[in-house]
């Protein structure tokens, strides 16, 4: 791996972006370089949670612009399915996925944070949508992930004005659900992905698929959905080993670190 670090322990995987100079922007070969890692983690089972960085200061600051010299709309629209082949499988992945941001994360990597799950930020972390500033509309799953996470009032002032948004202005946007020091930020990050590899990976990714759809779908399917579900995870021994855990007055296999910060 050229502009990505790829490591895993203890059934956590991190990605962390490592291209400093730039910002760690998005260029070709760590386009190439993602799609090679999500596809690891998709045949790995033994990767039970995600954590997402970016090296020295800085998340993303997008796509890298030098690389954006199309000469066709169709260079372009292939450009673009070209991101879209693991950008998507980011999202719907079956394990949970946390982006623990420092610095920029701007343009494609606002989109890349809100694909996870969760979103950790240090005070220092911006975000923008400032693809109006060159003519473009979002992209990276945003006109997908933005509405959702702020609303979509608040997506299009945030699209519109292709302004930056502070840490704590995004902890009250609901785009990060904690704001950490610095030097605990990936400490944070690995704790609570550690915490969730522990849980049953069944019940886990069915409940992150149907709120990923939630949505988008009727009450009756929803219910359709939870009915299923659960009838699937009362099945596994995960949940027949917790429930002896519970009978026998022992503690639980998950545990949630506590709330800091």
């Amino acid at each position: 791996m050229q502009t990505i670090i790829y490591a895993v322990e203890d059934g956590v995987a991190t990605i962390t972006l490592n291209r400093p100079r730039a910002k760690n922007a998005l260029d070709t070969v760590m386009r190439q370089e993602l799609t090679e890692a999500i596809a690891t983690i998709q045949g790995d089972a033994s990767v039970r949670a995600v954590v997402l960085t970016g090296a020295e200061g800085a998340f993303c600051s997008g796509g890298d612009i030098r690389g954006m010299q199309e000469s066709t709309a169709e260079s372009a629209r292939d450009r673009m399915i070209s991101l879209h082949n693991w950008c998507e499988p980011l999202i719907n992945l079956d394990r949970p996925v946390i982006a623990a941001v420092d610095g920029v994360a701007y343009g494609a990597g606002l989109g890349l944070a809100l694909t996870a799950d969760i979103v950790l930020a240090s005070p220092g972390a911006r975000f923008c949508a400032p693809f109006l500033r060159m003519g473009l509309i979002p992209d990276f799953a945003l006109l997908y992930t933005l509405p959702r996470v702020v609303g979509r009032q608040r997506a299009k002032e945030l699209v519109f004005s292709a302004r930056e948004v502070g840490a704590e202005e995004a902890l009250a946007l609901g785009m990060v659900l904690e704001i950490q020091p610095v030097d605990r930020l990936m400490e944070r990050a690995r704790a609570l992905a550690a915490s969730m590899a522990a849980a049953s990976p069944v019940a886990l990714s069915i409940a992150k698929r149907a709120l990923n759809q939630s949505t988008d779908n009727s009450l009756p399917a929803m219910l359709e959905i939870e009915a299923s579900g659960q009838a699937l995870a009362r099945l596994t021994q995960y949940h027949q080993g917790a429930v002896a855990k519970f009978l026998n007055k022992e503690a639980p296999p998950f545990q949630w670190p506590a709330r800091q910060g």
